[in-house]
Order: C-alpha cells, then structure tokens, then sequence
C-alpha cells in the first residue's frame, strides 16, 4: 500500500439492529463505497443477539475495522453498547421508524454516560454518518481526505447552478 492509497480490507463496520433497517443501512455502504472505502454491514441487535454484536467487535479488532457505526431506530442501544466494549471511534445513526419517528432513537443515541462517547449525526442521516466516517479515516489516509475534498467541489458546484439550470437538470 502507497502512502496515498486506501486499504483494500474493511475500514468501517456498519452494524444494525434489524433486517427491517436495511433500505437506510446500505446507503450509508454505498456512499462509503462511492469514496473507495470497504465496509460491511453486520445485523445483530443489542437486545436480541447481544453475542453476535460481541462476537464480530472482536472480528473486527483482528480484521483492522477502524470505525463503527451503529444504526438502529425504537430503543437505539446499539451505539452505546458498541461504544461501551469498544476503543474504535463509534458514530449512531438513529433511525426514524417507530412510534416516534426517529426522536425516540435520537435520544437513545446522543444520551451516552460520560467516557462512553457515540458520535451521532442526524435521524436517518446516513450519508452523514458516511462521511464523518470518512473524515476519521482522513487523519491517517491523505487518499480519503482528496476524496472528500473532490466530494464537497461536487456538492458546490450544484449550488452553483443558476435556478433555470437546476430546474433543467432535475427533468432530466
């Protein structure tokens, strides 16, 4: 591996409390895949299969995973509880279903007990828990920190647009 390459093996593991999560988890995956970061989605919840969620922590320290990610909506313990077994960097994604629509898991998420920290973005935000993923990883990879570079140029230039232009763009 050069200095300015990105590791081939799995850099964030994305866990998630439920099958029913999948349609918001794989964008998170997708946006990481989009910048060249390997990822893996694990579901294992912290309050069904609470060994499962052990078990691949475990893994993932071997396998050199250097980020987490825990998405889960209703009760939302999963971050926490990977927070508390782990010293790799932890963001939550709360996620909006439930009978609360998402402020119940925000909650559960952001509410961590001091020495337990999960860094969590917004409900339903997985394209943010993506990039401030990434931005962890661009502290030890310059390759990242260019993508993430050539990501906001592209972000800016569609706020560039004149209005008739993105009117234009958004019938195609």
């Amino acid at each position: 591996m050069t200095e300015n390459s990105i590791p081939t093996h799995c850099l964030v593991g994305i866990l998630t409390g439920s099958p029913n999560d999948l349609p918001t988890v794989v964008k998170v995956r997708d946006c990481l895949t989009e910048m060249g970061i390997t990822s893996e989605i694990i579901v294992a919840s912290a309050h069904r299969t609470p060994d499962k969620v052990f078990n691949y922590l475990d893994r993932a320290h071997k396998e050199g995973v250097q980020v987490l990610i825990g998405c889960a909506g209703v009760a939302a313990h999963l971050a926490g509880v990977v927070a508390g077994h782990t010293r790799l960097p932890v963001i939550g994604l709360p996620l909006g279903n439930g009978p609360l629509t998402g402020l119940d898991s925000l909650l559960s998420t952001v509410q961590m007990p001091p020495g337990v920290p999960v860094a969590t973005v917004a409900i339903d935000g997985a394209k943010n828990a993506a990039v401030l993923a990434a931005r962890i990883l661009a502290l030890k990879y310059p390759a990242i920190d260019q993508k993430l570079i050539d990501m906001a140029n592209q972000d800016r230039k569609r706020y560039e647009q004149t209005a008739d232009e993105a009117l234009a763009s958004l019938k195609k």
